[in-house]
């Protein structure tokens, strides 16, 4: 059981942050996801429009990347934006959605990041303890840390660190096209949530579970 878990959503930023930071002792980075017997991974996104967040969890077999499953739910926005309390934001309508979830994921990708965080505990690692899954982190820009610029070819990367210590990886999923930022959410190593992320790339820029929970979550 993780300690703190559940816990309220609308917990005032000083009291958010202090769990925060008792959550990110409890995040699992050294589980590699079995990618060897993977069958079902999870691609999870919520959009923001008009005081209405609408979260989608698209589930697709793996290695094929066919959908099987995609279930949405929608709620009032009512959390403000403060970044680095994202998933304060984000988690009720996310957990909302993933009660209608007739398939259990094997791991789970999620838009935005994971210990790639100030205090290590973004969006997919706090909902990876709330759900106690692999999860992964991907992405589209850098939320903290710093890198060496990335070799141009599909695969290449390089570390992100902060703070001394190295966060996750900056990873190029498309030759010539802009990288992403890959961080382990829980119960992952980095190698196997990199590893993950560019095996569910194919001819765009995002991994396929995230193209696919991106598009339907935008469907108000």
């Amino acid at each position: 059981m993780i300690e703190g878990i559940p816990h309220p959503w609308n917990l005032p930023p000083g009291e958010a942050i202090a769990l925060q930071n008792r959550l990110a002792a409890q995040v699992d980075t050294q589980t590699p996801i079995d990618l060897d017997n993977l069958e079902l991974v999870a691609g999870v996104d919520v959009s923001v429009k008009h005081d209405v967040s609408r979260a989608a969890i698209v589930i697709l077999t793996y290695p094929e990347l066919s959908v099987i499953e995609a279930v949405t739910a929608r709620m009032p926005t009512t959390y403000p934006y403060i970044s680095g309390l994202l998933s304060f934001r984000e988690g009720p309508v996310i957990l909302a959605a993933h009660e209608k979830l007739q398939h259990q994921p094997d791991a789970y990708i999620f838009d935005g990041q994971g210990i790639a965080h100030p205090r290590r505990i973004g969006i997919a690692s706090h909902i990876g303890l709330w759900l106690d899954s692999p999860t992964i982190g991907c992405g589209k820009t850098r939320l903290v840390g710093w890198h060496k610029p990335v070799g141009p070819e599909k695969g290449m990367y390089q570390p992100l660190w902060h703070k001394g210590e190295q966060i996750g990886v900056v990873l190029r999923t498309r030759t010539n096209v802009k990288p992403v930022y890959v961080s382990v959410g829980h119960r992952a190593t980095l190698e196997t949530a990199r590893e993950l992320v560019l095996r569910c790339t194919t001819r765009y820029r995002l991994p396929e579970p995230i193209r696919a929970a991106h598009r339907i979550a935008g469907e108000f």
